[in-house]
């Protein structure tokens, strides 16, 4: 495989060693993730108290590829509203979404409601659980 773009969910599910993150830990080095998505895993982890040495020592060594946020990958993401609305998907999986499309990559997540917006956003979507 080439590579996959990764969900905030798929990872958590990997850090959190829940369902499905063996199926991550296999294709994490080749792994791609929006620097929202990143953000929401870091999010996760400071909410829970930790400190800002600890969330680093976590996510720092990850051979995650982070790509950050430009224009155009905010234009499709927002175009993405209307598809993925009565899914419920938010801002942070529509980047996640425009994303894989943007790099031609399928889009993993843990977030089984994905896999009913897959036909028409038009990506591969692999649901890990």
């Amino acid at each position: 495989m080439s590579g996959v773009i990764l969900d905030a969910s798929a990872l958590l599910a990997l850090l959190n060693d829940e369902p499905g993150s063996d199926k991550i830990a296999a294709v994490l080095a080749e792994s791609k993730m929006s620097v929202l998505n990143f953000a929401e895993v870091a999010g996760h982890f400071y909410k829970l108290g930790m400190s800002d040495q600890q969330v680093e020592a976590i996510l720092r060594p990850l051979p995650i590829e982070i790509i950050p946020a430009d224009q155009a990958l905010a234009w499709d993401a927002a175009r993405l509203r209307p598809l993925t609305i009565d899914a419920g998907l938010s801002l942070g999986d529509r980047f996640c979404l425009a994303l894989a499309r943007r790099e031609n990559l399928p889009a993993w997540t843990a977030d089984k409601v994905w896999g009913s917006v897959a036909a028409v956003v038009g990506t591969e979507i692999v649901v890990i659980r």
